[in-house]
């Protein structure tokens, strides 16, 4: 064959024809061929707009050196209305307003093409009528679309690559619904894959969608779509974008690698997730917007943030489902806000966390059940008025905090556990409610339950065991806890972890009801110190400053600490004097910082202290407002000053009281906000000097580096009280004020014994001072049950003298 030319073998079953013919153009040759005939085509190049409207086979010439080229001036490089067979061709378009292949009706065979072109599509498929089949086809098309399919057609694409499209790669539209098998769609301008109009569908199996400039699947506008075992990665937008009744299903795929999000659906989207991944993201893995948008996730994975986001976004009124799904490494997990949205996650793992596992606010609910959470800064909180949800059956470990509730948030928690929190199991405070049934902590290294504020928060049959602060922490006017246990013999009344006469202390210990006490009325200044205040209708009096003293001076031990508090006390009061004398008082800065160890009575004496204050008439309530980091410092720009100014606004009149201060400002805080939680504060504190005292606690070395983190700080508290350790001695005479409470007695050779175990014990950071030392009568009194349970007929003395063998072994 000569260059150039096309050899026409016929197949026809006529006699008369001609068996082979050789033409100089495409043209010529088609027009010669009839159905069934096949086309050699010698390799050259063809400046022909070539139609094949029969169902012929064009092919390069056997055993023929170098490509066959069909690249006209302008126009169509090849248009194809027949089911056709076309193989191992050179397609180039210069037409930035046509396709460079044009498939318009039957069901043509098209393998081994390599469309090298500028044109407006590199294959274009149209018509109801079209089909095509495409094998290990190549389009390189930096002008315009890759593939399009629309206007009804269909086809199957296998093993076929858009290695470059100056807009989508693959794009279907007007109702078009191919079939893609083994493709690969990369380096193009626009989405991956895109399928746009009601009735336009796609269903993609073994596919890789990369290196993107864009979104690397974008479903809108009623189109749907399925991939099977497909990769999408390395976009420069969103891994997967539905909008506007957009339908997918993605089955056992692997998104990872973009900046932004790995799916982000909105307007009445739906999306069904199974057994895939998504990974590496930059804002969120998953996230659902506006109201009718869904998303379901079965056995799929979400870890490895990139960014600071939540891995699980749903607002403005989506809702998402969350099966046996695994999400971890990531800032926070789930986030679901505004009234509507909603989250259910059934049989999941929340894991390496670095904020919040769960976080609810503006209105939404989440229902958690049977959920593990676990290596989180805080396992799920309900932030604020409106909203709620169900957690069951759920467990949290390794938290810093398992479950908090602020703000009027009300959800009901059921048979959950909370193991090994840094501060509390559960944490209620500002305003928040919460049912928390059948529920148990264990191991925390604070609270096992921390309820403030007076919130009116709701316990029954829950358990804690082996909390090193105390199993219940309670404030008045607040909760109501039924039929509680606790391995501890502390119980709850007016704010303070302490036992109650008559309760028998041991591994069963039970926290009795704690009902709300109603508030006291406010206290008019310039009282004398001998004087009760006021009572109100269903208020409780404030007590003279006299009795409050007297109270301080009983605690055990903290001598130096009962000589700050009076010297303080006696400077107010002098100062009030000499005001009524017509003197000029002295000024006395109110505000305190407390150091020392945990279980020294940092909060107890805070308490007494707002008292004294409020009976001296210097604060109008003297109540004690106590928070921590969780409850000032928010997790975006802005949040942090609102929360400080409204715990400021609570403690209006009283004692705001900042325990572990110091963790407002990490050493590591990068682009924490928790300076500016003190920053917030150290403005309050000076603009309204005279209606709160501000009180910051924590450890010593802790401390004097909060003190050095803002100008303004230190000259705000003028004062440092530091709270020793207690003396094997102190210990021993709170064992005793515990024994002769619960009506036991110290035996021969206890008293010795326990100052022999006082003075070996470790005094780490696990050393809790006074809780220490309810915590080793709470041991004796159990092993003492163990003994005497075995006696007949014990006596008196049997039943109430603890001795040395009753000790706990040293830790």
């Amino acid at each position: 064959m000569a260059q150039g030319s096309v050899q026409v073998t016929h197949t026809g079953t006529a006699r008369w024809r001609r068996r082979a013919g050789e033409y100089d153009c495409l043209a010529s040759a088609l027009e010669a061929a009839a159905d069934g005939d096949v086309l050699f085509i010698a390799p050259g190049t063809y400046r022909e707009n070539v139609v094949v409207a029969r169902d012929v086979t064009l092919r390069g010439a056997e055993g023929a050196v170098g490509p066959v080229r069909i690249a006209p001036a302008e126009g169509i490089a090849l248009t194809v209305r027949a089911s056709a067979t076309v193989i191992d061709l050179q397609i180039e378009g210069q037409d930035s307003a046509a396709p460079a292949l044009l498939v318009e009706d039957g069901a043509p065979d098209l393998s081994d093409l390599r469309i090298t072109t500028r044109s407006a599509v590199g294959i274009e498929v149209r018509g109801t009528g079209s089909r095509p089949t495409v094998r290990r086809c190549a389009v390189d098309n930096p002008g315009g679309v890759g593939i399009s399919v629309l206007d009804g057609a269909g086809g199957v694409f296998e093993d076929c690559e858009v290695v470059a499209a100056g807009q989508s790669g693959v794009a279907v539209h007007g109702g078009g619904h191919p079939r893609l098998e083994r493709c690969r769609v990369h380096h193009t301008s626009g989405a991956g894959l895109s399928l746009t109009g009601e009735g336009s569908t796609l269903d993609a199996v073994d596919c890789e969608v990369y290196e993107i400039r864009g979104a690397g699947v974008q479903v809108a506008a009623c189109a749907a779509g399925r991939l099977t075992g497909c990769r999408v990665h390395r976009t420069s937008g969103d891994g997967v974008v539905l909008d506007t009744d957009a339908v997918l299903a993605l089955d056992r795929c692997d998104i990872h690698d973009v900046p932004e999000n790995g799916v982000d659906l909105r307007s009445r989207s739906v999306l069904t997730l199974t057994r895939s991944t998504v990974r590496r993201f930059g804002r969120n893995g998953l996230s659902v917007w506006d109201p009718g948008t869904r998303a379901e996730a079965e056995d799929c994975e979400i870890r490895d943030s990139t960014g600071d986001y939540p891995a699980v976004w749903v607002s403005d009124g989506a809702t998402a489902s969350l099966g046996s799904c695994r999400v971890r490494e990531v800032p926070d997990a789930l986030f679901v806000l505004d009234r509507g949205s909603r989250v259910d996650v059934v049989d999941s793992d929340l894991s390496q966390v670095r904020n919040t596992a769960v976080s609810v606010r503006d209105g939404a609910t989440a229902h958690l059940e049977d959920c593990r959470v676990r290596e989180a800064a805080t396992g799920a909180w309900f932030r604020d008025h409106g909203s709620g949800g169900t957690l069951t059956g759920c467990t949290f470990d390794a938290t810093a905090t398992g479950v908090i509730v602020t703000k009027g948030a009300d959800p009901t928690v059921r048979d959950c556990t909370v193991s090994s929190p840094v501060e509390a199991g559960f944490y209620v405070s500002a305003g928040g409610r919460g049912t928390f049934d059948d529920c148990r902590v264990t191991d925390s290294a604070g609270y096992g339950f921390h309820v403030i504020d007076g919130c009116r928060t709701t316990l029954a049959r829950c358990r804690t065991e082996r909390c090193a602060r105390g199993g219940y922490q309670f404030a008045e006017d607040g909760p109501v806890s039924e039929g509680c246990t606790s391995d501890e013999s502390a119980a709850l009344l007016a704010g303070v972890s302490r036992a109650v006469p008559g309760t028998v202390p041991g591994a069963a210990a039970t926290v009795p009801a704690v009902r709300p006490a109603a508030p006291r009325v406010a206290v008019p200044a310039q009282r004398s110190s001998e004087e009760p205040g006021p009572v109100g209708a269903g208020s409780e009096p404030v007590r003279g400053s006299t009795t409050v003293l007297g109270e301080l001076d009983a605690l055990v031990g903290l001598e130096s600490v009962k000589r700050e508090v009076r010297a303080l006390t006696d400077m107010i009061e002098v100062g009030r004097r000499r005001q009524e004398a017509g003197l000029k008082a002295a000024s006395v800065r109110r505000h305190l910082v407390f150091t020392g160890s945990p279980g020294t009575g940092k909060t107890t004496v805070a308490r007494l202290y707002g008292e004294i204050l409020a009976s001296l008439g210097v604060l109008e309530r003297g109540h004690l407002v106590e928070v921590s980091r969780v409850d000032l410092v928010g997790e975006h720009i802005g949040s942090t000053a609102i929360r400080t100014q409204e715990a400021f606004d609570r403690a209006r009149g009283g004692v705001l009281f900042i325990d572990e201060a110091y963790a407002l400002s990490p050493e590591d805080s990068g682009r924490d906000f928790g300076r500016e939680a003190i920053d917030t504060l150290v403005k309050l504190m000076e603009d309204h000097r005279e209606a709160v005292v501000v009180i910051v606690a924590g450890y010593t070395a802790e401390m004097e580096r909060f003190l050095t983190v803002n100008p303004g700080v230190a000259s705000r508290f003028s004062r440092t009280i530091t709270f020793g350790d207690y003396a094997p001695e102190e210990l021993l005479r709170i064992v005793e004020q515990q024994a002769e409470e619960h009506e036991y007695r110290i035996g021969e050779g206890a008293a010795e014994a326990l100052l022999t175990y006082f003075t070996a014990i470790p005094k780490g950071p696990a050393f809790g001072n006074g809780r220490t030392a309810r915590q080793t009568f709470e041991a004796m009194v159990e092993r003492h049950a163990g003994r005497v349970a075995q006696l007949r007929d014990p006596s008196t003395d049997d039943l109430t003298l603890l001795y040395p063998e009753d000790l706990p072994e040293l830790p």
